[in-house]
């Protein structure tokens, strides 16, 4: 809803198996951000159950948690529950990460059954001291005001130490050779373990480490590839399991 990202949707658990990225143009101001779209963290993450271990990794990348949390009450789930599962999840794999800054996001409010369970997450939010924000993803309620708060929160952040990226890269004949690009329908898939390595020194949201992942994929040659593929403006260009929209 807030990117030109496209990945799947569906009415069933578990639609999203890897993490999506898109880039959100604020309407606030010039400045704009990637957000990830994480799959869903279920009880036992931490211990590896549902590939959790895997996405809570991936949170491990960002600079602020968007609680998605269903409140319509139309599965029968307790919205208050579903925040201490989650974040119970987060501080057994990581101290770290369950300190980080967080927003309540209250969603499906126009399927809400009655205003109960909302009501006791707005309780919650107050209690916790969190910011809570009540939302529609279906029909677009309460998204512009979100991304307006997350545009304002993210500046107020500092900017973390990059995850294993080294001062200078020198990359070597070998390295420049070790990785493919196939066209699968509408999209690219860049793979390779020249590319495990390139992605395991980036930080997505960090917009210094993100430079060095756009010069990384021009001087190991991955660009040039994607050209001679045919890659135009707007195309998915998938880096292991992360989606990129290619803009040159």
């Amino acid at each position: 809803m807030v990117t030109s990202a496209k990945p799947k949707i569906a009415d069933y658990h578990f639609t999203t198996i890897i993490p999506n990225l898109g880039v959100v143009k604020s309407i606030y101001g010039d400045s704009s951000f990637v957000i990830a779209d994480i799959p869903g963290i279920i009880e036992g993450a931490s211990n590896g159950v549902g590939l959790g271990i895997q996405f809570l990794r991936h949170i491990e990348r960002t600079r602020l948690l968007l609680h998605v949390i269903d409140v319509s009450g139309i599965e029968g789930r307790n919205p208050v529950d579903d925040f201490f599962i989650i974040n119970k999840e987060l501080r057994k794999y990581s101290e770290k990460l369950s300190n980080r800054r967080q927003i309540i996001v209250a969603n499906k409010i126009d399927a809400m059954q009655d205003d109960s369970k909302l009501k006791d997450l707005e309780k919650l939010a107050k209690e916790k001291k969190l910011e809570i924000f009540k939302i529609s993803a279906s029909t677009g309620e309460g998204i512009n005001e979100l991304m307006k708060r997350v545009t304002e929160v993210l500046k107020e952040l500092p900017k973390e130490e990059l995850i294993d990226i080294e001062e200078k890269m020198v990359y070597t004949l070998d390295e420049k050779n070790e990785f493919t690009v196939t066209k699968n329908e509408d999209e690219f898939i860049v793979e390779g373990p020249a590319i495990e390595k390139l992605m395991g020194r980036i930080n997505i949201g960090d917009n210094e480490s993100m430079h060095y992942f756009q010069k990384s994929v021009r001087e190991l040659g991955i660009e040039e590839e994607l050209k001679k593929k045919g890659v135009k403006d707007g195309d998915t260009v998938k880096f292991l399991e992360w989606e990129f929209e290619w803009y040159y």
